[in-house]
Order: C-alpha cells, then structure tokens, then sequence
C-alpha cells in the first residue's frame, strides 16, 4: 500500500496555527490539496497572505460550531478541488476547569468545541465522501482523523473538562468508525502529549519550569515537534492504514506509561 497523499483533498481544521498548521503544510508539501480552516481569520491571513500563492492550498475562517459554517467550509471546498478525501478534526481548546464548582460550565464548553464540532463536521463530509464514491465497487472512500489527547486516560484536577472532552472524542471516533465501515469510510484518532501544540507553548511562555517537568516525565525526555505528529496523521490518512479504522493512536514519547497523576497533558 501506499503512503502517498499527492492529489488527495483535505481538510484540516484548527489549522490557523499549532498541529493543525503543521498537518496542513505537512500535506500540502507531500501534494495534497489542503483547505485550512479555522475561526482565526487573522492568523490564517498572516500565514498565507490575501490570496495562498500555492495552487494546492486554500483557507476558510468560520466558527465551526454553526452548522451553516460547516456547510460554508464543505461548498468552498468542493469549488476549489471538486471533492474531499481526508477530514483532519484538529480544532480543539483547552481551559482549565473547577471540579468542585457547579457554576463552572468549562466542561459543556468544551464538548461543545472538541467533541461536537468534530462530530458535525465528521458527519457531513462524510455524506459527501459516499456521494462522491457512488458506482465505486471496491477501494477507500475517505478517512477521518480525529486529534485527541493523552488526557483522555489521564487524570488532572484543573484539566477535568478537557480530559472528558477527549475522552469523548474517542469514543465518537470508534463508534463513527463502526458506522462508516460499510461505506468505505475510516475513522481513527491521534491522541497526543508531550507535542508542541499552540497551547503548550502558550503554557510554556508563562511558566518556563513546566518544560523540565513534562520533559522529567517522557520517556524520551523531549517535547516533539508538530511535524512529527503530521507525519503520523498522514498514515491515518494514506492507504498504507487501510485495514485500520475506529483506532486511538498514541504519540506522546511514552508519557502515558509513567505515573498518570505526575504532571498534566498537554
């Protein structure tokens, strides 16, 4: 099988910045049309200016939590490149949230952002990829990938929404999984730690020590890079996993194999 991307259409959300930016341009870069789609208009313009030189790419601001954005983002992707083949859920946020407070709505908040728009968003460019693939007998129709997180499986008082969140988001992705199999349509996420994503290097900005602290806790005593992260969401994405759907990947250095309770994810 290959692990070829070049000439497939993606799109990839929360990509203003961070690991959805680096998937984007990791894509982008192995040939593969990539919209990049985020509610930052202004981010997305800094990077790619007015109009995107390269003809592969594309960008769309739009809060992803209407519905009638998603089906903004779908149409404008259809008449740039004509179809889609691979979802990149990347959109996501991180708050920190009181356990103890019942006023705190941090989790609501938050299923609503990581969980629900990766769900309607999954869902409609999913109907696309069956209509797109009618008369096809056999091969991949599409593939999801959904970025979650090692806080799905590990335990921090003050990251409890976004630890129930991407404890969600796992379960969307194997139950999507199931549902889409018939169609020729996998689904599978990435849950990732001990990555530099933009709100760990947000994080790190204003606290210098928790470097040395997630460092102290992986195994392979290093923060990744995003693109290394990329690299293995194109796997998911590419027909070299063609036999894989509704799987939560693990990236995270080996954090999750130490104690679960010794410094938070990210």
């Amino acid at each position: 099988m290959s692990f070829s991307i070049a000439g497939k259409t993606a799109i990839v959300t929360g990509a203003a910045n961070g690991i959805g930016l680096a998937v984007g341009k990791h894509f982008a870069d192995r040939g593969a049309n990539v919209m990049f789609a985020d509610l930052d208009e202004a981010a997305l313009t800094r990077e790619f200016g007015p109009s995107p030189e390269a003809e592969n790419i594309r960008y769309f601001a739009g809060d992803l939590r209407e519905k009638l954005t998603i089906a903004n983002l779908l149409s404008a992707t259809i008449d740039a490149f004509e179809r889609v083949d691979i979802l990149v859920n990347g959109s996501r946020q991180v708050i920190a949230s009181d356990p103890l407070n019942p006023d705190d709505d941090a989790v609501e908040t938050l299923l609503q952002q990581n969980l629900m728009t990766s769900l309607r968003l999954s869902q409609t460019i999913a109907k696309r990829m069956i209509k797109q693939s009618e008369g096809q007998q056999d091969g991949p129709a599409g593939s999801i990938v959904n970025l979650s997180s090692i806080a799905a499986r590990r335990t921090h008082p003050d990251l409890m929404a976004f630890s129930v969140s991407s404890a969600a988001l796992d379960q969307m992705t194997r139950s999507l999984a199931v549902a889409l199999a018939p169609h020729r349509i996998r689904v599978n996420a990435l849950a990732f730690g001990s990555v530099m994503s933009e709100s760990l290097k947000t994080t790190l900005k204003d606290n210098s020590e928790f470097r040395s602290d997630i460092e102290d806790h992986t195994p392979l005593n290093r923060i990744a890079p995003a693109a290394e992260l990329a690299e293995a969401a194109q796997y998911l994405a590419c027909d070299a996993s063609s036999f894989m759907t509704g799987q939560v990947i693990t990236v995270d250095g080996g954090r999750t194999l130490l104690d679960p309770v010794a410094a938070p994810a990210h």
